[in-house]
């Protein structure tokens, strides 16, 4: 096995995958791809120089279509990895004032607009060269995929979220296994129905009251539920360092994908353009459900139609555009009720600067 895959933006998560990646000794040569110099040709040399992969950098403004579809012509990728944002979904961590409070409340949904631009000028730019290697995302695919998907632009998996919550219960399965039997030579089955609203929960190792609200374990093709699992670990509090985690979890899905790779059974966010996450097999590049056999793809649908409300989004229509929930328009209507209009593409950009003049106040 191995490969060419190009990374568009290499922050701290995309940094963090790219290293990765390049250890692995799976991957040949990484391209990695930002809008900022700064740093990058520095970062893709220590890399090259730390691991048996070629690593380069390449300069490019993520929100210039015509600038990446050259880019996908002249590198040839087997694989893109998408990771890049306008803002980081971690810039209002830790602040206290009225406007983190309000966005915190309202969900991050209300922060597509830093989400989506590049990740929709990344994927027209896929489909204008007729690249059809597997683009795997990063940026809030839970509900991100849902938009692109009514539009035919959705990525072919996301990453993080649910694949972060199986490592949680892998890392509590393996504890209980040790304390039982003394050592581990094998794991059963594990599948997940999980969403992105349930991983901070996760980390903190906050069980919900009501089970309903628990992300879905399956352990062994029968698929016994063991949804406490999710929520034994160690409790970590939020921070950026979150993306350590976030990058372990996207690995096996990304190596998954490269031509020649080893079918996996894995967990991972938004296939097919779904909301939330669900159980898959990754094999010969394709990505099929991997459902157990008592659950329904509606049953699971419905499961995470609450958990994007969670974030702020009531739905998604027919040509794209995300209607908010009450609540979080509640939640900003004494900073700006114009945050939580009707949301589409082509409004992402005003939106963004709207709502940076708000977060810089």
């Amino acid at each position: 096995m191995g490969g060419r895959i190009l990374i568009v933006g290499v922050g701290n998560a995309g940094l963090k995958i790219a290293d990765g990646l390049a250890r692995s000794g799976k991957v040949d040569e990484l391209i990695l791809c930002d809008i900022s110099p700064e740093g990058g040709p520095d970062i893709a040399g220590m890399l090259d120089s730390c691991y048996d992969c070629d690593v380069k950098f390449v300069e490019v403004d993520g929100l210039r279509q015509i600038k990446l579809e050259k880019l996908l012509r002249s590198e040839k990728p087997d694989m893109v990895v998408q990771s890049a944002s306008l803002t980081s979904p971690w810039v209002m961590h830790g602040r206290k004032d009225k406007v983190a409070a309000a966005l915190s409340q309202a969900g991050l949904g209300v922060q597509l607009p830093a989400q989506l631009p590049i990740l929709s000028t990344v994927m027209k730019a896929i489909r204008e060269v007729d690249f059809n290697g597997p683009v795997a995302n990063l940026s809030f695919p839970d509900v991100t995929h849902t938009i692109l998907g009514r539009l035919g632009l959705a990525p072919t998996i996301g990453l993080g979220n649910v694949s972060i919550s199986l490592l949680r219960v892998r890392a509590a399965l393996r504890k209980n296994l040790k304390q039982e039997k003394g050592l581990v030579d094998s794991f059963p089955l594990i599948r997940l129905i999980a969403h992105h609203n349930q991983v901070y929960n996760v980390m903190e190792a906050r069980m919900p009251d009501d089970p309903r609200q628990c992300c879905r374990v399956y352990l062994g093709e029968e698929g016994r539920r063991a949804d406490e699992l999710a929520y034994q670990g160690y409790p970590i509090i939020p921070d950026i360092d979150f993306n350590i985690i976030t990058a372990v979890a996207a690995l096996p899905a990304i190596l998954a994908l490269l031509p020649g790779a080893e079918p996996l059974r894995f967990s991972v966010p938004a296939p097919q353009a779904l909301p939330g996450g669900y159980p898959v097999v990754i094999s010969d590049g394709q990505v099929e459900l991997d459902l157990p056999e008592d659950v329904t793809l509606q049953e699971a649908v419905d499961f995470h139609r609450q958990f994007t409300r969670n974030d702020g989004v009531e739905e998604v229509t027919e040509d794209g555009t995300v209607l908010f929930t009450d609540k979080a328009k509640q939640a900003v209507q004494d900073i700006d009720p114009h945050l939580c209009e009707p949301l589409t593409l082509d409004k992402c950009l005003p939106r963004w600067l709207l709502l940076m003049s708000y977060m810089n106040s």
